[in-house]
């Protein structure tokens, strides 16, 4: 490319390091991270410049392919930024911080909410899972200790006893997802990114996020479906 990278300043470098040490970061608080950066570094900051900044982050990644991703949340379609690497967006990125066992308890969670109608798995059918793992059997003591760290990491969300996939988990593993689940798996017909919580048109199949739903049908009173404009 004959366009030269911006070069990376202290700035971009600090940004950096706290995004990755945070795993996951909601778009207001990587705002702030932004202002913070460049005022301490003393470098030009410009409130409307964060997707610029993280591009010239992202340039300086990519040879050692890794970058900063942007990705929204499937309750209420805020944004969010992952440091996501590139080779490895298997459940494998998880390997140096799980065993084996607790890999297997979260592929076969991942499977469950992939494959279910609403996104959801229920916590009785994740504990029903631990018998049933082939490295060995997990008591269900042990398995409740496992998706607790699962919700601390932001791996998986929890509500009421019903688990889905963190919006960190489905940036950084979406095209895992994609390819291993290639009957299953939707993209979202409005924003085009993965949608696990999602409704779907029952003319045509489609899916759509729920923050991209309430988008979209905005101040319809006939809401059709975008796609073959059955009603909604």
């Amino acid at each position: 490319n004959s366009v030269m990278a911006a070069p990376m300043t202290d700035a971009h470098r600090r940004f950096l390091q706290i995004l990755m040490s945070n795993g996951i970061t909601e778009g207001s608080e990587a705002r702030k991270l932004h202002q913070h950066c460049c005022e301490m570094d003393k470098v030009y900051y410009a409130h409307d410049k964060l997707d610029d900044f993280i591009s010239t982050i992202n340039s300086h990644l990519q040879p050692l392919f890794m970058q900063i991703r942007k990705g929204f949340s499937e309750d209420d379609g805020r944004a969010h930024y992952a440091v996501v690497n590139l080779v490895e967006t298997e459940v494998t990125r998880m390997a140096s911080d799980y065993t084996e066992l607790e890999l297997e308890l979260f592929r076969k969670t991942m499977e469950l909410i992939i494959l279910s109608e609403n996104g959801f798995a229920s916590s009785t059918d994740i504990l029903n899972l631990a018998d049933q793992l082939n490295t060995k059997k997990m008591k269900k003591k042990e398995a409740e200790q496992v998706l607790k760290v699962f919700v601390e990491d932001k791996w998986l969300s929890e509500r009421n006893g019903e688990y889905t996939l963190h919006t960190r988990c489905i940036i950084e593993m979406e095209p895992y997802i994609l390819s291993h689940y290639q009957d299953v798996a939707r993209k979202c017909y409005i924003c085009h990114s993965l949608t696990i919580q999602r409704q779907v048109c029952e003319s045509c199949g489609i899916g759509m996020h729920l923050p991209c739903v309430r988008k979209y049908f905005r101040g319809q009173t006939e809401p059709r479906c975008p796609k073959c404009n059955e009603l909604w």
